[in-house]
């Protein structure tokens, strides 16, 4: 179709309503393809911990971070091309970057966000935003893997994190009872398993734990925690979690809002990268 650089084109009305058409059909994010309730977020543009505050509110801040303790953070499209050089001179060592949510969205700045905490010497892996509601377990386990969320043993790429928490396009529970989400919890997990040969990290907030998956505490043995409290300690652990491996304490730290800690060392880290 050619293309006029000056003056009006009348493009027939029929023409017109197909493309529109067209363009409605090809967006499945809408509220109106993937069942998001009237006035959520456009699809897509969940991140960890964005229902921490409405849901468990913020505490104190925690203390000052120890030596047994190493500082990350965790990203996705809302911080677009990070700053990674001031991170790490800040401290940071480690990072998880968004690169998917359900099987409709791959974020579009992961390659600047995972590359870039890599080029600056961190540690990093991804993450995967699940939308129970919207395709299974092992599904959305394919589509994270497929798309930047698998693992590699060079010591320096996380095991991927299975991101379940409070839905921000809906019902809290995604619409599922206690034992279906423990379901389509361990289809995500086992199917990630098979296509890395890694058991992939849980973030979560011990509240929706206890809600929708009535505190199950069958996977702690062999998936490590990602807490989420916004508060001066990490406090309660979901059910079978002696103890949490990362712990988000805030979404408002510096450079990048969503500051992490990881309860050990950096050789820790390393270790959790190696597997």
């Amino acid at each position: 179709m050619p293309v006029h650089r000056s003056g009006f084109t009348r493009i027939p009305a029929l023409a017109t309503a197909g493309a529109v058409l067209l363009a409605v059909l090809s967006l499945p994010q809408t509220a109106a393809a993937t069942g998001s309730s009237p006035g959520a977020p456009p699809r897509g543009s969940a991140h960890m911990g964005m229902g921490v505050l409405a849901h468990d509110g913020r505490g104190g801040p925690p203390t000052a971070r120890t030596a047994t303790q190493t500082e990350g953070v965790d990203v996705s499209s809302h911080q677009g091309n990070v700053d990674w050089a001031t991170l790490w001179n800040s401290g940071v060592r480690w990072a998880y970057a968004k690169a998917t949510e359900g099987t409709y969205y791959t974020n579009p700045y992961r390659s600047q966000q995972y590359g870039g905490a890599y080029d600056v010497g961190m540690i990093r892996g991804a993450y995967h935003f699940a939308t129970p509601d919207t395709a299974g377990g092992a599904a959305q386990a394919d589509y994270f893997v497929d798309r930047g969320g698998g693992w590699t043993a060079d010591g320096r790429t996380l095991p991927g994190v299975l991101d379940i928490e409070w839905n921000p396009y809906g019902a809290a529970c995604y619409g599922k009872s206690p034992s279906a989400m423990v379901s389509w919890i361990r289809d995500f997990l086992d199917r990630y398993r098979a296509r890395t040969g890694r058991d992939a990290v849980i973030y979560t907030a011990t509240s929706w734990w206890k809600q929708c998956t009535g505190n199950h505490a069958g996977f702690a043995a062999a998936h490590p925690l990602w807490i989420a409290r916004y508060a001066s300690a990490v406090g309660e652990l979901p059910a079978g979690w002696g103890a949490y491996t990362m712990w988000q304490y805030t979404s408002t730290g510096p450079v990048v809002g969503d500051h992490d800690r990881f309860n050990g060392t950096l050789d820790r880290v390393r270790a959790l990268a190696l597997g």
